[in-house]
Order: structure tokens, then sequence, then C-alpha cells
């Protein structure tokens, strides 16, 4: 497989301070890589609380039980030795820590660039854009419905921001193509558009097959069978059932070894009781039990503690985000997935906010915060998440990303390599001289700070000298600069035209199809 990853940068003379600030400042599109946290985390419970959690959550799984609506997975559960009445499988807390122990504590995702291979659990994190919307907010800011060509333009974008480490799958539904069929042009744009690591579709059981397919002709099946390439999620149906569309995938994907989220969808205080405490042990409860089935389709298979977040509103009904018992949650789930030796995932810069304006930069920002102290590995709706994920903003999804590079940098924690160097300095100038001048100010100043491009930190006359332009517009703006910059990154041509003769296939033997699944 040949690829060809982008990394456009200005051609500069070397040698001089000159040519290296020039080569800082040139635009660069080389992607992050994946995040190795240096920041304490944020646990809010004790051992004693933790282990409360955990009683609880096995209470829940012995005696309450889980609803599998799914007549293989309750056959595998008997084989495996639970008690399984009906649809009710009612799990040993023994069975539950001996199946989850054998999931992998960290793995490495595999790009179709292998310099964009990104490591995954412990101090391990990556941001992943948003999936799932019904609309877009596109380079006008005109709300509306999406196509095959927005969710290309989203890919692309994804692909260059540096922050981004994934291209995810479905950002937004492409509505110009058949329901039943999406799944296959869905996962060919992920793959064409970007070399980094991508989502696959589980949509339905023979949905996630068709994405492993696609994976296989991409990587090889050989190569499948050890080293994930792509992420499947499976929701389950809060509370404490998991259904047959979602099991079904889970299988695909487990059987082929390649990583899945199991991730219960809270809707707080409707789904889930009305108490942080409690949400977080039926919400652990669920997980356990689908990690636990992972284990039971194929031991050491990949898994990663997923869930969904949010709380309704006892005065509409309507789900929110941003709320300080979402990020309360984010703390404990961190707790809990360390506490099993499992890496997790959550939900990231989520809004319920209509355009892209206050309310939707505070959701973000606290829910962004939040998540970065809790130490999440696998950091899903990262850009573009809006209006409860029915639209993605094109605007938005440029400042997320923005603003995931900022809280990168942060997680990092401080950097010592230069503290003799740079406080060498401090004689140099003295009592009340200044450092813009000085050789380490000089040859540091571009990378010791970070300077975001999406906000305006010049006075009110420049910009009121330069049209009052705010960020929507310099995000817009922004966007349609760099899909015109964007270059494809090239891909095989033995294998893309192997896997368009693979989706016209499946394209004539699946029917058009009038319902839409979608996961979130």
């Amino acid at each position: 497989m040949e690829d060809c990853p982008v990394n456009i940068r200005t051609p500069t003379r070397s040698g001089g301070r000159s040519a290296r600030r020039a080569q800082r400042t040139a635009p660069n599109f080389e992607m992050l890589p994946g995040l190795t946290r240096g920041i304490p985390l944020c646990e809010v419970m004790d051992e004693s609380q933790v282990e409360r959690i955990d009683t609880a959550s096995m209470d829940i799984l012995e005696n309450v039980g889980v609803q599998f609506r799914d007549p293989i997975a309750l056959e595998d559960w008997r084989r495996a030795g639970a008690k399984v009445e009906g649809e009710l499988v009612y799990l040993d807390r023994g069975l539950v820590r001996e199946l989850i122990a054998t999931i992998p504590s960290d793995f490495t995702y595999h790009a179709r660039d292998p310099g964009k291979n990104v490591r995954l659990g412990g101090k391990h994190s990556i941001f992943v854009p948003m999936t799932g919307a019904p609309f877009l907010r596109d380079l006008d800011d005109v709300r509306r419905n999406p196509t095959l060509d927005d969710l290309a333009m989203f890919h692309k974008l994804s692909h260059m921001l540096p922050a981004l480490h994934s291209s995810a799958h479905h950002i937004v539904e492409p509505y110009d193509h058949p329901i039943s069929q999406r799944h296959l042009r869905i996962t060919y744009s992920s793959m064409k558009h970007s070399d980094k690591t991508f989502m696959g579709m589980t949509t339905s059981p023979k949905n996630a097959e068709d994405v492993l397919d696609m994976c296989a002709i991409l990587f090889g099946e050989d190569f499948l069978e050890n080293h994930p390439v792509t992420t499947g999620n499976c929701n389950g149906n809060s509370p404490l059932v998991w259904d047959e569309t979602m099991l079904g995938a889970l299988r695909a994907f487990c059987r082929r070894n390649q990583p899945v989220l199991c991730s219960p969808f809270v809707l707080g205080g409707a789904n889930t009781p009305a108490s942080v405490p409690a949400t977080v042990a039926q919400l652990n409860a669920e997980a356990l039990s689908a990690l636990a089935y992972t284990q039971v389709i194929r031991k050491g298979a990949p898994a990663i503690y997923g869930h969904y977040l949010s709380t309704v509103s006892m005065k509409s009904g309507a789900p929110m985000a941003g709320t300080p018992e979402i990020s309360l949650m984010n703390f404990m789930i961190g707790q809990m997935a360390r506490h099993y030796g499992v890496p997790w995932r959550t939900s990231n810069t989520l809004g319920g906010a209509k355009t892209f304006d206050a309310q939707a930069g505070y959701e973000s920002a606290t829910t962004l915060q939040a998540v970065l102290h809790s130490g999440a590995n696998y950091i899903w709706h990262s850009a573009g998440w809006n209006e409860a994920g029915m639209h993605c903003s094109t605007a938005k999804f440029i400042v997320d990303a923005e603003q995931c590079a900022m809280a990168y940098r942060m997680a990092e924690g401080p950097k010592w390599h230069d503290f003799d160097q740079a406080l060498s300095a401090v004689p140099d100038v003295g009592p009340g001289g200044h450092y813009l001048g000085h050789p380490h100010t000089q040859d540091n100043f571009q990378t010791a700070f970070f300077m975001p491009e999406m906000f305006d930190n010049n006075s009110i006359e420049q910009w009121a000298a330069e049209g009052e332009v705010e960020i929507t517009e310099r995000a817009l703006k922004h966007a349609r600069k760099l899909l015109a910059e964007y270059q494809e990154p090239t891909l095989d041509i033995a294998k893309n035209e192997e896997l368009l003769d693979y989706i016209a296939r499946r394209e004539r033997e699946i029917p058009a199809a009038d319902e839409l699944n979608q996961s979130f």
C-alpha cells in the first residue's frame, strides 16, 4: 500500500533566525501525535466511594439483570455460565470481573499513514470529530440537509486540522444517497479523503460486516487480525437493555478483533435515577455488561468503556449539555474505568445552542475542560456538535478543533526542556527591561505560547478597521481557505478500485430502504 501523508509547508531557505521564523509561520497541516497527558487527574471520589459504585453496579447485574434482546447473545451467555431467564441475563460479579480482566488496558490504532498511528489507553488520548448530525450549518452558515459532498468536506477538514486524530464516519448524514447503502459511501469517504484512523458504521450487523470487509481491502485481512484500524460504537438502551442490532454489530467488530465502544445512552433523570451517583452506578452496570460480552465473543479483543452523557431539563424534557452534573459524571466514570483497567470514551464540546453563539461556547468549553481533567481516552464529538447533535456547524467545527489544540497543549503539562536557557535571559535583561528583543525570545516566541488563529486579540480600533469580523465569519473564512489548500492523500490505485468494486457489488445487492437507523 502506497501512502502519501499530507505535510504542507512553504519552502524556505535554511540558515538564520529569519529562515527558522518563516518555517514556523508557514502553513502546517501535520497531525499532532496522540495526546500523552501530563497533568493530574480530577478524582472526585475516594476509594470507598469507588467501591460503593462498584458494589451497587454488581448488585444490579446480579439481582436486577440486564435485558439482552438477542437470541444469539442469550445463548452465548448461557454457555459462559450466566443465569438466563427469558431475555434477562443475571451476571455474577466474579464472572464479570474475570471477563473484563482480559480487555487490553491500551492499544494502538493503525492508520492508512503509519505516521498517524495513535495509542489509546492509560495516559494516551485522541480527539475525534462529532458524528450523526441530520443537518449541517454550511460554509454560508445556512442550516440544511447534508449531502455526500458535505460529508467529504468534513472529512477533508478533519484530515487537515492538526488536533483531530480521526475522520470519524458519518459526521453528517448524506441525504442524497439511499439510507440502506449510506454506510458504504460514508466508509469510503472516511478512507479516501483522510489517511487518519476512522470509525465504522454499526447501523446493522451486516453494515458492520461491510465496513470490516472494506477495512480488510484497505489494510489486509491478516493485518486486521492483530491491528486495530477502526472503531465501532454500540449504544445501550437505558435502563439496562441491549438490543439485537447493536449486539450483532458488536459481535462483528469483536470477531475481527476491532475495538468497540460499549456506550449506554444517558438522559439523566429520564432513563436513569435523578441522582449523579445512582446514575453512574446504573451506567457502570450497563457498560460492564457489554464490556464483559465482548470477551465472551473473543477474549482479548480491544473494547472501550463508553457512554453518552446528558441531563434532562425538568422544565422541558430536553437534553442539556455543559451542566455541572455532566462534568461530575465524567470525573466519576473516569475513576471507574481506571478501577477496571480499561480505556474509556466520553463526548466533548457538546452544546444545545441553535447557532454558534455564546451559549455554544460556554457549554463546549465547560465540557472540554472536564473531559481533559477526567482522563478520558477516546474523546468523541470533539468538533462541530451543536443543537444537541442535530446539526454540525462548519464554523464551530473549525473553532472546536482549535480549542482541542489548545487543550492538547495544556494537557501535556509544563515543558521544562529550555528552563535553564530561558532563565539565563533574566540577568541579561535585568530590572526594567523587556524580553522582546532577546535571542531566546526571538527563537522561541512562536512556540512558547499558543496563539489561536480564530480568536481576535487585537485592539478594538484595529478590529473595527478590519470590518468588525466576528468568530463565525472568521471560522468560515478559514474553512474555505483550508479546503482550497487541501491535497488528497494518495490511495493505492488497486485498493481504490477494489473498494469501488466492493461498493458497487453491495449496492446492487442491498435494496434501497426507507428507515434510518443512527448510532450516537
